[in-house]
């Protein structure tokens, strides 16, 4: 079984494109308004930001978590909850083994939680 689709409240389509084109460094694959749907593809998952949608936790594996939250910092976005180790993996069952989990939290454009995830190699 696969994930194919998770949704998201977005209110204003245009606020939610700009911001989340700027977290995903990707622009929408898709738009229909009416009926106030945005698409953005996820590796083969789609990101649906619908204004009738109920609001969403949404997980989302990043590059470098601590670099990203520098960034939007400066974009006065709101940080929830700054990057922190949430787990060490000692082996495969939950991540990469050998990975450092870091998570942090940030709201949206639409004032949804976002978690940030960042797997560091253990070096």
């Amino acid at each position: 079984m696969k994930l194919i689709q998770v949704a998201q409240r977005a209110v204003d389509l245009d606020r939610a494109s700009d911001f989340y084109s700027r977290l995903l460094d990707a622009e929408p694959s898709g738009r229909f308004d009416p009926p106030g749907l945005l698409f953005f593809d996820l590796d083969g998952t789609r990101l649906l930001l619908d204004r009738g949608a109920p609001t969403a936790l949404i997980y989302l594996d990043v590059a470098d978590v601590r670099s990203l939250l520098d960034e939007f910092r400066t974009r006065g976005t709101r940080i929830l909850q700054d990057a922190q180790l949430v787990h060490r993996h000692s082996d495969n069952s939950l991540g990469p083994a050998g990975t450092d989990e870091w998570m942090a939290f940030i709201e949206d454009s639409e004032g949804n939680t976002l978690g940030l995830v960042t797997r560091y190699q253990r070096g």
